[in-house]
């Protein structure tokens, strides 16, 4: 299967083709995959070389001149070291782009923490009017692509992970889906992270909802769960753990309730391994999540 990352070039290579707005900005890294794209417009895929300042700078004068740029890189390197540029250039000019990342939070652990990014979203969190898209599978990443280009002149932020579920859901950009119904509390799973929570749960009287789009954060599937499942709520999250903590207890501000924030730890894990160690390092991996699950919510005995 490919990764969604595959997928991106292609998607966006597409979208260049239908699109005369659609501008492509790379800072090098994902460059081959456009080089038909950059044949057929050479005018609108351009690479700024490994400057992740100017790569956000000139994606927001792109926006400025009526453009919607799609910029790329890895995480670490599209919000974290030009996060200034993110704030201002975007945010304080009032222009929208839509940022991909790749890497996600430890998907290469060669590359060291340098190429680690799993602060991201909490770190966007701090900046007015981002939409986050977090797809768990290649076929929801290209919706999710689709849904974001085609945003007016939104902000957003898509984070695209090697990390997948074995099958894509019928995302639309906006809602959480309710994939399991149950009795005994709430398990909100983000994007690449829903067959290892769906395993986890396996026979527990639990509700588990599916978010691709956290932010905005979709409140009110939260609270109908809850009216159903009882007022416990885990959320298990690809990057910094409790990340969403605080826009849940909002969307549960009326309701007396426990959140338990699950995700990557702050802990930064210095010796490199592999994706599914530093995955079971923090925590995120089947047998680890329903240890965690079932302490929280009391819900060790399976359902009948």
């Amino acid at each position: 299967m490919d990764t969604m990352r595959d997928r991106f070039a292609p998607v966006v290579t597409r979208l260049l083709d239908e699109d005369p707005r659609v501008a492509v900005v790379l800072a090098e890294i994902g460059k081959d995959g456009f080089t038909e794209a950059l044949r057929r417009h050479p005018d609108r895929v351009i690479n700024v070389g490994i400057r992740e300042q100017l790569l956000v700078g000139a994606g927001a004068g792109l926006a400025l001149t009526g453009m919607r740029p799609v910029v790329h890189t890895f995480a670490s390197f599209l919000v974290e070291r030009p996060f200034e540029q993110v704030k201002l250039d975007l945010g304080h000019q009032g222009v929208g782009a839509v940022l991909v990342s790749a890497a996600a939070s430890f998907d290469w652990p060669a590359g060291g923490f340098t190429h680690m990014a799993p602060g991201d979203v909490a770190l966007l969190d701090t900046l007015d009017g981002w939409a986050v898209q977090v797809p768990g599978h290649p076929d929801e990443a290209e919706t999710l692509l689709r849904h974001a280009v085609a945003a007016g002149d939104d902000k957003v932020y898509v984070r695209l992970s090697v990390q997948s579920n074995a099958r894509g859901r019928a995302v639309d950009g906006e809602h959480f889906l309710t994939v399991r119904e149950g009795h005994r509390g709430v398990v909100v799973a983000v994007g690449p992270l829903l067959d290892a929570v769906l395993d986890a749960t396996e026979g527990l009287d639990v509700t588990v909802l599916y978010a691709t789009t956290v932010r905005p954060f979709d409140a009110d599937a939260l609270r109908r769960a809850v009216r159903g499942a009882g007022p416990d709520v885990v959320l298990v999250e690809p990057y910094l753990a409790d990340t969403s903590t605080a826009a849940a207890n909002d969307a549960l501000s009326a309701v007396p309730h426990r959140i338990l924030g699950l995700g990557v730890g702050r802990a930064e894990l210095r010796r490199y391994g592999t994706l599914e160690e530093h995955t079971a390092a923090h925590g995120l991996d089947a047998p680890s999540l329903r240890a965690r699950i079932s302490a929280f919510l009391g819900a060790g005995t399976p359902s009948g």
